[in-house]
Parts: C-alpha cells; structure tokens; sequence
C-alpha cells in the first residue's frame, strides 16, 4: 500500500514545539531586559529627596529607648506632615515634639525644608530646619482637618529664620540606614544654654525610623546641652501608642515631666 499524502502529525507537532519554545524564550529575553533596565535605572537626587520626606512624615515615639534608658532619654513624640510646596519643588513639613503625655502642648516647632543637594555638591538630599514666625498658630497643626491649618502660601510667609542644614547621603550597603549626614563641622551658631554652636546628625533608617541627634557646643567645644550617649531613636507609632496618646490628650497636667531635664536635646529651641 502506498503513505498517504499530507504532513506527518509528529512532525507537524514538534514544530509547534520548537515554535513556542522560540516565543517562549524571545519573552523571557525581552523581559529580562526591561526588568535590567529598570533596576538599572539611576535614581535622581529628587527620588532620594522624596524618600526622605516621606520617611520624616508621620508620628514617632522614642518610647523603646527610654525604657532602655530612663535616666538618659525622654519618651517624645514627633509629628511631621507636609505644609507646602516650594517653586521649585522642595516640600515642606511641619515638624513639632512633645512629651508624649502632653502631645497637646508641644515644645519644639519647625519647619523643616527638604530638596535635592545642588549639583555642586556631594550629597544627595539637603535638609533644612527654620523657626516658625508665629507658632502658637503652628500648635498641632498636623492633628487639625487640613481646612482648619494655615494655607499652604501663608506656611511659606511664616518660615522664619533659618536654623541648620544637613546634607544626607546614601547609606553604603550593609548598614542599617537608607539615608545618613550632619551638619557642617563648624555646626550652626546657637546661644541657648551657654553654647557658641550646634550640631546635628540624622539618619534614615528603613521602615520610617529616624534618628536625631542634636547637640550644643560652648565656645572651648564642651558639650552643654543634648543627649551624650547617642542619637534619639525615633519609631512610628504602634497601636499601643497610639491608644496612650488619645488618653494623654484628656490630660492637662502631668507630674511626670517635673523630673530634671538637664541634657536633652529636645528642650533646646
């Protein structure tokens, strides 16, 4: 008997084969190199700057550490939010610290500028810190309905005078931090408590965490106000600081924040 005529099944299916292989392997190709390019992609001094504004935004205790340390730290809360935008792009927040038992009154308010580092300099992200012209309007402006806090043009006319800069760079690979700078070593003129200068560090750590570390120097470079041991470990909130802070809130006065505060930065204005 003689073949009939027409493709041979086998053969027919084993094209197929080779032919989705071929697809199969031109997708993964092409994939991989849109996944190299992304990574691959440099991240500009602007993504770096919002990282760190974003990162600075919300509430944080140093609850952690001064149970670690009472004798040395406090357990503050720093509330941070954005306030305005700039022309050129740098945000704006306000920044203010309280005792966590008083969050309503708090001691420390700013308004802290982030942007981009200039081109001409080694860094990635410029921090600035300003006073506030009036900032008993500022009180827990971040707790307000946002039609109930300053507009954003009038936090611009109230930056007022211009405290300290940090330049922040990228953290090597193997450390805890994203984001890590201080001041310039000459630091920041200050007269509070008998300093000549101030300096500052701070540092970016994953998960929203934040350290402070602010300190005043006199004259002869002796330390006259701040933490010695170390920086102020900033945390978000959890939810069982949170339910303290609402209670805290029905609370005028507090006994607790009679114990002597020689030495912590946070007092300094």
């Amino acid at each position: 008997m003689g073949t009939e005529s027409g493709s041979d099944p086998e053969s027919s299916s084993n094209g197929w084969s080779r032919a989705r292989g071929l697809v199969v392997k031109t997708l993964v190709l092409i994939g991989g190199a849109l996944l190299i390019k992304r990574l691959t992609k440099s991240t500009t001094r602007r993504d770096h700057a919002r990282v760190v504004a974003r990162s600075l935004t919300g509430e944080k205790f140093t609850r952690e550490q001064a149970s670690r340390d009472p004798e040395n730290y406090f357990n503050i809360r720093m509330l941070s939010c954005p306030a305005a935008e700039m022309v050129d792009g740098s945000e704006v927040l306000y920044l203010e610290q309280a005792f966590w038992r008083t969050p309503q009154k708090p001691f420390r308010q700013r308004l802290y500028m982030v942007k981009p580092c200039p081109k001409e300099l080694k860094c990635d992200v410029e921090v600035s810190s300003y006073a506030i012209r009036d900032a008993e309007e500022y009180k827990n402006f971040c707790d307000r309905p946002k039609d109930q806090r300053p507009l954003p043009e009038e936090v611009i006319g109230d930056i007022g005078e211009h405290l300290t800069t940090i330049h922040l760079n990228c953290c090597d690979r193997g450390k805890r931090c994203l984001y890590e700078g201080s001041t310039s070593p000459g630091g920041f003129p200050n007269s509070w408590n008998g300093a000549s200068y101030c300096t500052s560090d701070l540092a970016v750590l994953k998960n929203n965490e934040i350290h402070l570390w602010d300190r005043g120097f006199d004259e002869n470079r002796n330390q006259v106000w701040g933490p010695k041991e170390g920086p102020y470990e900033f945390k978000p909130a959890t939810s069982s600081s949170i339910n303290e802070n609402l209670s805290a809130l029905n609370i005028l006065y507090q006994s607790s924040i009679d114990k002597p505060i020689q030495g912590s930065l946070i007092l300094q204005d």
